[in-house]
């Protein structure tokens, strides 16, 4: 379980503003809270889910913590020449706009639905119905397809 959603963990975890080495150790104690679960012959349904939702909540209280506010999602693009390169980063930095523009749970939808979480499993760890999440990324995508003119 480490090794398969660690990777989609740290990345969403950076996603919600965190530095790095925060991000890290809210992994940390996900895990740790995930074998102490476990261990207590916790719930075995949506583990997966249960791990952002765990990290998530992490998260908005380290945001709390540090009073920051989301920092922009850094996405590296392999491009093969500096003119793709070019357009690429203004296509990134159209789409990180809209995206930080995005009201959080928005936002959090989006992002765990990129991350490959189903409906169900988003709403647990958003705490919201599974019509709003539809609704939700019904709306991002919208926003984002408008930003791209289709």
């Amino acid at each position: 379980m480490y090794g398969q959603w660690r990777g989609p963990l740290l990345r969403y975890l950076a996603a919600l503003g965190l530095p790095n080495a925060d991000a890290e150790d809210i992994a940390q104690e996900v895990f740790l809270a995930l074998c102490h679960h476990l261990r207590r012959d916790g719930g075995r349904e949506n583990l997966r889910g249960w791990v952002f939702r765990v990290g998530h909540n992490l998260a908005l209280k380290r945001r709390e913590q540090m009073g920051r506010a989301v920092e922009s999602i850094d996405v590296c693009d392999p491009a093969p020449s500096p003119e793709e390169l070019a357009v690429l980063s203004r296509r990134r930095e159209r789409l990180q706009a809209v995206v930080a523009a995005l009201p959080d749970r928005d936002r959090w939808c989006l992002l765990l639905r990129a991350e490959g979480l189903r409906y169900r499993e988003i709403a647990e760890v958003v705490d919201l119905s599974l019509g709003a999440v539809a609704s939700s990324l019904a709306r991002s995508v919208s926003k984002l397809a408008a930003v791209e003119g289709r």
